[in-house]
């Protein structure tokens, strides 16, 4: 199954996300499919930035967003 999920990049206690679709099956930080945007919780209010285009299409091509990532979907605006 493809997911949508954050993918954890930054220094240790300074994390700052990718948001990646990728194989349920691979590891956290390990292989993706495509890169859609980008989540930096350390900044006030935190920033997240979507290519909604590329969103669209994987959530029309069957890919299950994290709980997270569907948050921040709904955020956006992008329907699920």
């Amino acid at each position: 199954m493809v997911k949508i999920r954050l993918r954890r990049m930054g220094k240790k206690k300074a994390p700052f996300y990718r948001i990646v679709v990728a194989d349920s099956k691979s590891p956290r930080d390990g292989r993706f499919i495509e890169e859609i945007g980008t989540y930096d919780p350390n900044q006030d209010p935190s920033v997240f930035k979507f290519n909604e285009e590329s969103a669209k299409k994987w959530l029309a091509n069957g890919a299950k967003p994290t709980e997270t990532v569907s948050r921040l979907l709904k955020q956006a605006g992008i329907t699920l």
